[in-house]
């Protein structure tokens, strides 16, 4: 079953981080720009590190130019 999490992401951070708020919010500080899908691209690889699962498992749903995006994890 599909677990879908609202993450806010605060790219250009001096330290990579995953903090969770709730059950489904999470807030991601990336080093990565918000530029040419970097920040998006960091986002997925640190989300199934954190999850234990591969980056083709971690899918953003909405919010691709947006800080504030909805992820589904398989």
């Amino acid at each position: 079953m599909a677990r879908k999490l609202w993450v806010t992401v605060k790219p250009l951070a001096k330290k990579e981080s995953i903090a969770q708020r709730s059950d489904s919010d999470y807030v991601v500080s990336l080093r990565a720009p918000a530029r040419e899908g970097k920040a998006n691209g960091r986002l997925v690889e640190l989300l199934a590190d954190h999850f234990h699962t591969a980056k083709t498992h971690v899918r953003i749903i909405r919010g691709h130019s947006s800080r504030k995006k909805l992820i589904e994890i398989d």
